[in-house]
C-alpha cells in the first residue's frame, strides 16, 4: 500500500468540458508529480446508469484509491451494453477523477478538492454531440434528466471548492491550477507549483512625460471589469520635496488582466479568489489569507525606480473586518474586502514627470507593454479627458440619522465616556440615495478636480464602484520595514475670504478640544504600531500639524516605527485595523459601543484603500470622503456617503453635527446636491 494520494474531482454536467480540462490539468501537474486519471464514463452501467455508476465508482474506485490501494473496477461495454473487462487504476501522488457525479455526496468525504465545471446548455449539447456523435444524441435528454434529478438532492455545486465557467478556449486548465494553489489542503502537495509562482521576474520601462492620468486610465482600463486608480490628485499643488509632496508623488493605475490577473472578494469569513474562468472559495479569516499571499519579498524594484509599489494586490478593506481584530461580527451589504492582483500596472511619478510600466514576465507581457506605451503617448498629446459635471440624475440623499437622532447619539456617547467606557467615540452616520443612472466615473473626475487629495482613488469591482478623495493615510509599511501612520482629527471648513480662512485655520490650530482628540488617537496608534515594531522605534515625528485642502483645514499627526525583522506584515496591518481615527479610544471597547449606537454597518467607509506590493510594502488610506455605488443594496443599486466625527466629554452637539455637514460638503456640492434635512 502506498501513501494516500491527493484526490481531485472534476465534476459537472455533460458537455461542460470536464474531460479535456482534466486531461490538460493532469498534463500540467505531471511536470512535478505522478498523476493518475480516472474517467467515470468508463464505469457507468448504460444510459440509465448515472446513480448506479456513482455507487460503483465510490465503492470500487474511490474508496481503495483514497486508502492508497489499487482500484479494481469493471468497465462498461457501450457497444454490447453489458459489463466489460476488469481494470486496475493505481494510486499516484495525485489522482484526478473526472465525470458527472465524481464529486457526489457519497464521494466528497474521500476527496481533497472538488472542481465544478459549468458551461452554457447549448454549448454543452453541441460539445457532447460533437465528441460522441450520433451514439449519444438519442440519449441526451434521458441522461440530462438523470443529471438534474441527481443535482436536485445533492449540494455538489454549492459545496465545490472551485467553480469554472468553461469557455473552451484553452485557458481553463491554467486558471484551475492557479485556483488549486489557494486551497490549504493542497498547499503541501503543490509546493513545487507554489515555488514557481513565487519565482517572478519583474520587467519595467521608464518613459519621460506627464500624461493625463484620467485619459490614460480610460484608454487602458475603461472596459476592464475590475480596475483600480490610486490617484495622487493633488500632486500639482504640492510640488517639491516636502512631506506633503512625498505623499503625493506616485499614482498607480491597474486592472486584473493578463496571465497573472486575479481578483479576491471576502465576505463574513469566506474568501473567493477568481483567476480568469475559475473561482476558488476558502473559509477562514481574511488577514490569515492575506498573510498567505503577501508579506514576503517576491520581486526587486527596477533600478532608478523610487516607488514602493512593484505590482501586487490593490483594492479596499472594509470596516467590518474589525470582526478579526477585536470587534463584533456585523454583516455588510458590500464585500468586507475586494482586491485585484495586478501582474502589470502603470505608475506615474509626478515629481520626476516620468511613467513606469511594470509587468511580470509572461507570454503576454510584450504585447501589454506595447499597448501601454502607446496609451501613454496618446495621453501625453495634450488632449485630456473632458471633465463635465457628474452625469445622471442628481442624487437625493437621506440620512440614516436625523439631526435630532445624531445629537441624541452624541449625548449617549458622552454618557459612555462619563461612565469610563471610552475616552473618545468616533460616531458616524450614512447618507444614502437611489443610484439610478448615477455615473461614478464622471463623478470621480469632477471630485478629483474640485477636491484634490493625496490618497484619492477610483475603484471598480464589477458594478461596485468607489470614488474617494481621502486626505488621510492609515498605514504605510516600506519594503525595508519602515512604518508610518498619519491620523487626522480636527476639521474646519475653508472660506473664500482670505482673512476669514486664516482665522478658521488659526481656530483649529489653537483648539484644545481638537488637540485632545488628535493626541488620544496618536496614543492609540503608538500602541497599535508597537505590537510588531522594534522596541524603542515608535516615535511621533509630527504632532497636531495643520494641513489645508480645497474645502477643509485638517489637524494631522505622524507616528513612525520600524517593523521587527521577520514579523508577519499582514498581522501588523491587522493590529492597527481599523484606523483609530475612525473608532476612538480605547479601540475595542469603543467599537462595541459604536455597534450599539450606529444603526447599521459602515461597509467600505472607515476601512482602508491601497495596495499590498510584491516587495512586501503596503500603503493604505483611510476611507473617508468616499462615494460608494453598491449594485446589491437592500433597495437595489444604491449610492452612499459615510460621515462622522469624534465625540469627547466636552463636545457640543450642535458643533459636532455642523462638522459632519462640513466634511460632506466637498463631495455633495460636487454632485450638485446638499446635506439632507
Amino acid at each position: 500500500m502506498t501513501p494516500a494520494p491527493v484526490i481531485i474531482a472534476v465534476d459537472g454536467r455533460s458537455g461542460a468540458g470536464k474531460t479535456t480540462l482534466a486531461v490538460e490539468l493532469a498534463a500540467r501537474l505531471r511536470q512535478h508529480h505522478k498523476v493518475s486519471l480516472f474517467h467515470l464514463e468508463d464505469i457507468y452501467p448504460g444510459w440509465n446508469g448515472l446513480r448506479t455508476g456513482i455507487e460503483r465508482y465510490v465503492a470500487t474506485v474511490l474508496t481503495p484509491l483514497s486508502q492508497g490501494s489499487a482500484a479494481e473496477w469493471v468497465s462498461w461495454d457501450w457497444e454490447r451494453h453489458y459489463d466489460g473487462g476488469l481494470n486496475v487504476t493505481l494510486p499516484a501522488e495525485i489522482v484526478i477523477v473526472e465525470g458527472v457525479g465524481s464529486a457526489a455526496d457519497a464521494a466528497r468525504p474521500l476527496l481533497d478538492a472538488v472542481v465544478w465545471v459549468e458551461a452554457d446548455g447549448d454549448d454543452r449539447r453541441r460539445r457532447a454531440l460533437t465528441r460522441d456523435g450520433s451514439t449519444y444524441e438519442p440519449y441526451w435528454d434521458t441522461w440530462a434528466a438523470q443529471e438534474e434529478e441527481w443535482l436536485s438532492d445533492d449540494s455538489v455545486i454549492a459545496d465545490a471548492d472551485i467553480h469554472v465557467q468553461n469557455s473552451a478556449n484553452g485557458s481553463a486548465p491554467d486558471h484551475v491550477l492557479q485556483a488549486l494553489m489557494y486551497l490549504p489542503a493542497l498547499a503541501a502537495i503543490l509546493s513545487p507549483e507554489l515555488s514557481a509562482r513565487r519565482g517572478l521576474q519583474l520587467r519595467s520601462e521608464r518613459l519621460e512625460g506627464a500624461p493625463d492620468a484620467a485619459h490614460l486610465f480610460e484608454t487602458l482600463y475603461g472596459h476592464s471589469k475590475n480596475a483600480v486608480w490610486l490617484d495622487s490628485s493633488n500632486a500639482a499643488a504640492v510640488a517639491g520635496r516636502s512631506q506633503a509632496a512625498a505623499r503625493s508623488r506616485f499614482s498607480i493605475l491597474a486592472d486584473d488582466g493578463g496571465t497573472f490577473g486575479q481578483a479576491v472578494s471576502h465576505r463574513s469569513g469566506v474568501t473567493t479568489v477568481t483567476a480568469g474562468s475559475a473561482s476558488v472559495t476558502t473559509p477562514g479569516p481574511f488577514f490569515r489569507w492575506l498573510d498567505s499571499v503577501w508579506g514576503r519579498r517576491a520581486v526587486r524594484a527596477p533600478r532608478g525606480y523610487d516607488g514602493q509599489f512593484t505590482l501586487g494586490w490593490l483594492g479596499y478593506l472594509g470596516y467590518e473586518l474589525k470582526r478579526e481584530t477585536g470587534g463584533n461580527d456585523v454583516r455588510s451589504a458590500t464585500p468586507d474586502a475586494a482586491l485585484l492582483f495586478a501582474g502589470r500596472a502603470v505608475v506615474l511619478d509626478h515629481r520626476e514627470q516620468t511613467v513606469w510600466l511594470l509587468a511580470l514576465d509572461a507570454p503576454d507581457a510584450d504585447e501589454w507593454l506595447r499597448e501601454a506605451r502607446s496609451a501613454v503617448v496618446g495621453a501625453t498629446s495634450g488632449v485630456g479627458t473632458a471633465v463635465a459635471a457628474p452625469s445622471g440624475t442628481v442624487p437625493e440623499f437621506t440620512s440614516r440619522d436625523s439631526a435630532t437622532d445624531y445629537k441624541r447619539k452624541i449625548a449617549d456617547s458622552q454618557h459612555q465616556i462619563g461612565e469610563g467606557n471610552s475616552y473618545e467615540i468616533c460616531l458616524t452616520t450614512t447618507l444614502e440615495a437611489d443610484a439610478g443612472n448615477f455615473d461614478a466615473w464622471s463623478s470621480y473626475l469632477a471630485l478629483r478636480r474640485r477636491n484634490p487629495a493625496p490618497f484619492a482613488s477610483y475603484l471598480r469591482f464589477g458594478d461596485l464602484e468607489t470614488a474617494s478623495t481621502s486626505p488621510e493615510r492609515f498605514l504605510r509599511i516600506l519594503s525595508d520595514g519602515g512604518m508610518r501612520a498619519e491620523p487626522i482629527k480636527g476639521t474646519r471648513g475653508r472660506s473664500a475670504d482670505h482673512d476669514a480662512d486664516a482665522a478658521l485655520r488659526q481656530d483649529l490650530e489653537t483648539s484644545l478640544k481638537d488637540r485632545a482628540e488628535n493626541i488620544m488617537i496618536v496614543d492609540l496608534l503608538r500602541n497599535d504600531l508597537s505590537h510588531f515594531a522594534i522596541p524603542g522605534s515608535v516615535t511621533v515625528s509630527r504632532l497636531c500639524a495643520i494641513e489645508s485642502y480645497a474645502t477643509v483645514h485638517q489637524m494631522v499627526s505622524t507616528i513612525d516605527a520600524h517593523l521587527k525583522p521577520g514579523a508577519p506584515r499582514a498581522e501588523a496591518v491587522a493590529a492597527a485595523f481599523p484606523a483609530g481615527s475612525m473608532t476612538g479610544a480605547p479601540k475595542i471597547s469603543t467599537m462595541d459601543i459604536l455597534d450599539q449606537l450606529e444603526s447599521g454597518p459602515r461597509g467600505i467607509y472607515s476601512g482602508a484603500i491601497g495596495y499590498f506590493s510584491l516587495n512586501a510594502a503596503t500603503d493604505l488610506a483611510v476611507v473617508i470622503r468616499t462615494l460608494v455605488v453598491n449594485p446589491d443594496g437592500d433597495n437595489g443599486r444604491t449610492l452612499s456617503l459615510g460621515v462622522g466625527g469624534a465625540i469627547t466629554a466636552d463636545s457640543v452637539a450642535d458643533d459636532e453635527y455642523e462638522e459632519i455637514r462640513t466634511k460632506a460638503f466637498g463631495v455633495l456640492s460636487t454632485l450638485g446636491t446638499g446635506f439632507p434635512d
